[in-house]
Parts: C-alpha cells; sequence; structure tokens
C-alpha cells in the first residue's frame, strides 16, 4: 500500500479548528453590541417579503378589502403597520359593499366599513395578534394563521394584526421597551378608538410575540384601575432569554450559544450582557399571583399555552416551564415542578398522534397546556388546535 503523509491533513484540519473557533469567538463579541443583539433577538431586518407590497393583503389570497392595512400611532410617536382582518362570513355579508370602497393603506381607518362593522356591533369578538421574530404581518405562516383566528365564529371573530416597530413598514428600532409601548398602542387602539371592551378582546401570540403579549397582559393588570382581556392564547413560548440562549436554533438548524452552554457560568455572564430580557416566565406568574388575588368569584384569566413537539426552534420544554410557574403562582402554597409532572400524568388527557392536554383550574382562572406531536414552530399558527383555543378563551369567561 501507498505510504499516506497524514502531517498535511492533521495540520489543515487544525487550522480549520483554530479559524472555526476564531470566527466563533468574533461571533460572541459581536453579541456583546446592542445593534447585533437586537438583529439576533429580533431579525426585524429579515422581513421575508422584500418581494411584496404589505398594503396588498390579496397578495395572500385575502378577497378584495377583506384586509385593511393601516397605520397607528405609539405613545412616543412611532408609526406601526398594521392589518384589519376581516372573518369570512361577515365579510361575504357586506361584500358589494367592500368591493366599492377603495383598497390599499387606509388613511383613515374608521372611515372604512370593515372597523365600522367592528365597531357598531355589540357581539363582535376581537383577538388582538402579536406575531413572532423575523418577517413582517405578510411572511410565512401567518397569513393562513389569520384565518384559523375567526375559523370558530367566522361572523363575529376579526382581527388586527401590528408590526412592531423597526418591522416592515413600521417606524422605529425594537427594544423590549418600546415592543411593550406598540403592543399598549394597539390595545388602546382596540378599546378608545373601536370601543371593543377587554371583556371581547382575546389576545393571540407566538414565538417573540408571547413575550410581547404576557407582558402587556401583565401591564394591563397592574395598572390602578385594572384591565383583564378575556384570554391569551400563547404558541411555541419561551421562559425568559437566558433559557432561550442556550437552546434556540436559528431556522431550526444553528445552534447560537450551545457551544457555550456546557460552560453554564460563562453562559450566565454573557447573559448579563443580553439588554433584552423578556422574563415571561416570571411575568406570568405575577400576573397569574396578582389575579387570584383580586375581590371576587368571576373568573380572572384564562391561558392556552400550545407547543409541538417538533418545534426545532424553540424546544417544549419552555412550555413546561412556562405551564409550571403559572400554576404555581395560581396556588397560596405554591407547587414543585416534580409535583406538577406527577399531577399532570394523572390528569392528562391523551389524544394519540394529536398530542395531550392538561387544564388546570383555579377559583379564579384557567391554565391549560396543549402538546402536540406535529405543528412545528410557525405552521401550528394555522391548525385547529389554535381556532378552538381562541374559541374556548372568549367562551369559558362566559363572554
Amino acid at each position: 500500500m501507498p505510504h499516506i503523509n497524514l502531517t498535511p491533513i492533521i495540520r489543515s484540519a487544525i487550522y480549520i479548528c483554530i479559524t472555526s473557533v476564531g470566527f466563533y469567538v468574533i461571533f460572541l463579541g459581536v453579541l456583546t453590541i446592542p445593534l447585533f443583539q437586537n438583529q439576533i433577538i429580533y431579525l426585524n431586518r429579515v422581513t421575508l417579503t422584500w418581494f411584496q407590497d404589505v398594503n396588498v393583503p390579496e397578495q395572500w389570497g385575502f378577497l378584495r378589502n377583506q384586509v385593511t392595512p393601516f397605520n397607528l400611532r405609539t405613545e412616543d410617536g412611532e408609526t406601526l403597520h398594521a392589518w384589519h382582518i376581516l372573518p369570512l362570513q361577515l365579510y361575504g355579508q357586506h361584500e358589494e359593499e367592500l368591493l366599492e370602497e377603495p383598497s390599499g393603506l387606509a388613511p383613515d381607518i374608521k372611515n372604512r366599513l370593515g372597523f365600522k362593522l367592528l365597531r357598531d356591533d355589540p357581539s363582535s369578538l376581537l383577538v388582538l395578534y402579536f406575531h413572532g421574530a423575523a418577517g413582517t404581518l405578510g411572511s410565512g405562516w401567518r397569513p393562513p394563521s389569520y384565518r384559523a383566528m375567526s375559523a370558530g365564529e367566522p361572523g363575529r371573530i376579526h382581527t388586527i394584526a401590528i408590526d412592531y416597530r423597526g418591522f416592515g413598514e413600521s417606524t422605529g428600532v425594537p427594544s423590549e421597551e418600546g415592543l411593550l409601548k406598540d403592543a399598549v398602542a394597539l390595545a388602546k387602539f382596540a378599546m378608545e378608538e373601536a370601543g371593543i371592551p377587554p371583556s371581547r378582546i382575546v389576545l393571540f401570540a407566538q414565538s417573540l410575540g408571547t413575550a410581547v403579549s404576557i407582558s402587556l397582559t401583565n401591564h394591563m393588570a397592574n395598572l390602578p384601575e385594572p384591565v383583564l382581556f378575556s384570554g391569551m392564547v400563547l404558541v411555541a413560548p419561551f421562559a425568559n432569554v437566558e433559557m432561550l440562549t442556550a437552546t434556540y436554533r436559528v431556522a431550526g438548524i444553528i445552534p447560537i450559544l450551545d457551544p457555550i452552554a456546557k460552560f453554564p457560568r460563562l453562559l450566565a455572564w454573557l447573559n448579563t450582557l443580553i439588554l433584552s430580557k423578556w422574563p415571561s416566565k416570571d411575568a406570568l406568574a405575577d400576573f397569574v399571583r396578582r389575579c387570584e388575588g383580586m375581590d371576587g368569584n368571576a373568573l380572572k384569566y384564562h391561558i392556552t399555552v400550545i407547543h409541538a413537539e417538533d418545534d426545532y426552534d424553540i424546544p417544549w420544554s419552555h412550555s413546561e416551564q412556562v405551564f409550571w410557574h403559572a400554576v404555581n403562582a395560581s396556588s397560596p402554597n405554591g407547587i414543585s415542578y416534580d409535583e406538577l409532572e406527577r399531577d399532570k400524568e394523572a390528569s392528562k388527557v391523551m389524544r394519540g398522534a394529536g398530542g395531550w392536554v392538561v387544564d388546570q383550574r383555579t377559583m379564579k382562572g384557567v391554565i391549560r397546556e396543549e402538546i402536540m406531536k406535529y405543528g412545528l414552530h410557525d405552521r401550528i399558527m394555522s391548525y385547529p388546535v389554535v381556532s378552538s383555543a381562541i374559541l374556548r378563551a372568549f367562551r369559558d369567561l362566559g363572554r
């Protein structure tokens, strides 16, 4: 056999390893810069609708003027791009009038028929939609998921979705504080301009949006005169950014800090440099604890957590943590994670290939966990499990 000189091969392998480590160290250094942190966490410049006009919703299969694009202002002067989506059955009842209206971005949405149908119907229901990182309100599985919002009541459930500041055509730069202001602006628009009471509003959120909606819910409940929405549906939530950094995979493939996660002290130090914390599990626990302490016997909250086992972006273990923190906060004596797991095993409703469900009902609320076997990170948003959860959030509180 010919003699093989392994020295050049070994040398090349060493060079490759050193170069890879070097690039990774540079990448970690870049992550300490706020501007680059924002792009990793929010990915707002990755619009995924580069060659599409988000003021022409018909490109995503909607009927003419079924969706009304409009702008709303935040308290700090940013302009948010939004869509108001009419439920199909209601659209059909007013199709001729809707077709006569101009299409595209509405200079004043209050003059549009769709808005009037929302505002003037005392039985109308509204979903406030908070999307995940990257893209715009027209990206990926978001348009199909808007249809899922109203599937349970196609004549009553409207949806309003926004692009956060720095996303799509919205102005500004994303931040934890800024996205909360965006969510508050949407909630105020719904309650004050559209005249929809919080008892007829459900929050839907996915991925990053779950952190935004939990922050909004906790903020509104902590006002001098608490505001409580009918319910909240959280799809693929994460516990907090610190836990997310150790598990998150970009596009479900590229682990950002997985190599560092093997060194807990180093990971903890890097997490101190992250500006956006999004402490969802703790904020949700605060909200539940506050509701449980309120006077009166009526139900105060409805929380549904949904996750797919095959979600490669955010592992479903995050939903386990979010659910546990919420349930733990609902009891004066609390419950350990292991105790809750034992209780769940005894009360789970198994659905075969459809996964399983656990309902935790307290004197003041409902906390529900639905783990699907399939659905990935985004597709699940358009599934019937979401339509059912939205409808249940409206109905369980008797509204």
